[in-house]
């Protein structure tokens, strides 16, 4: 393949799935203008439209579409090797992209991290909070970290955490106006703080489990957040019950500040993996990382 043909298709990809010419010329370090002039001189090579222009976006059309699926995967697979190739030294080096959850990046990575980055400066990690369920593939990330039963079928998974456990919580202040719940369907009649999914962008429903009989509880209240910290500060500040991570709300339990409730139906979360495309295997940085994460019972 001629050279400026390779060049154009990754300017091609670039602009489709960024939607945007001003961003795809950010990425590649080009001028709007002279982006848009390879593509169109690309186009009449090839004797198709493959992007469609208007004032306000840009999209592919059906034959960049074709074009996209097809190639796009090849050109990543190039990126792979070529990176793989550059990190074959004696310091693994090189730059990954992960999207955790708030809850793992907290209790997981950060605490790992503070090992692995200073003891080895050539790697490069962005890290992207997000509690939807990211494509990593699609979004092109090198990994990403979910609990078990929200990996993804046919990804390489590594366990980094043991089980999680889920709490219903409040405040002394509020159990003074409010009587204890003495089962699920006793949350009808309380004031919960509801989480709002990034996804689907509906509510979480409280999840239960006893005696190996699982229940989803849809609850209500006054306050609906979009981020655990502000749930559990929502809750220590006496606003309602809420459900978080068991370990999250632990120290403030002891502390006297939160009172669990429904103990017994506290559910069971298979622990946290993290997760990446089996061709990503070869990856020093990522081999580094999983190793670091790895749960060791």
């Amino acid at each position: 393949m001629p050279r400026e043909n390779y060049n154009d298709l990754i300017a091609f990809i670039t602009v489709a799935r960024e939607r945007s010419f001003t961003r795809a010329a950010s990425l590649l370090g080009v001028s709007q203008s002279a982006l848009s002039h390879s593509l169109r001189a690309f186009e009449n090579r090839l004797g198709v439209r493959l992007l469609a222009r208007t004032t306000r976006s840009v999209s592919p059309t059906d034959a960049g579409e074709r074009l996209l699926r097809s190639v796009a995967p090849q050109i990543e697979e190039i990126e792979v090797e070529l990176a793989t190739v550059r990190e074959q030294q004696d310091k693994p080096a090189g730059s990954l992209r992960i999207t955790t959850a708030e809850h793992a990046a907290e209790t997981i990575l950060w605490p790992k991290l503070k090992h692995v980055l200073p003891a080895h400066p050539e790697i490069k990690i962005e890290v992207c909070i997000d509690y939807g369920l990211t494509d990593i593939v699609t979004d092109r990330f090198d990994a990403g970290i979910r609990l078990g039963h929200q990996v993804a079928k046919g990804m390489t998974g590594v366990r980094i955490s043991p089980d999680i456990f889920g709490a219903v919580v409040g405040s002394p202040e509020y159990f003074e106006l409010h009587a204890k719940p003495r089962a699920p369907r006793d949350l009808t009649r309380q004031n919960c703080i509801n989480l709002r999914l990034p996804t689907s962008g509906g509510l979480y429903p409280w999840e239960f489990e006893k005696d190996g009989k699982k229940l989803n509880v849809r609850v209500e209240g006054q306050l609906t957040l979009n981020n655990l910290s502000q749930i559990l500060s929502a809750a220590l500040a006496g606003l309602g019950l809420c459900f978080l991570p068991e370990d999250m709300v632990r120290p403030h339990i002891e502390a006297g500040r939160l009172m669990q409730v429904l103990k017994t139906w506290s559910p069971k979360f298979p622990g946290y993996h993290l997760y990446y495309p089996s061709r990503r295997h070869s990856s020093l940085p990522l081999a580094l990382l999983a190793d670091a994460l790895r749960h060791r019972k």
